[in-house]
């Protein structure tokens, strides 16, 4: 993901800003504990699309 874009993405949620995890491929919202994917270099960053966060996601 390109550091420029990441920058100007933000959660759709809580408006806090958003994480890149080059492992799994998704942006991470730590402030609410929600991974949103991104799909063929798309992010999808719609709030139903988000996946929660558990325990051990979170380092």
């Amino acid at each position: 993901m390109n550091a420029k874009l990441l920058e100007l993405m933000v959660c759709p949620i809580c408006c806090g800003r958003l994480e890149a995890d080059r492992v799994t491929g998704e942006l991470i919202c730590q402030v609410d504990a929600v991974a949103y994917p991104v799909n063929d270099g798309i992010p999808v960053l719609l709030p139903e699309q988000g996946r929660p966060l558990n325990a051990v996601d979170t380092p």
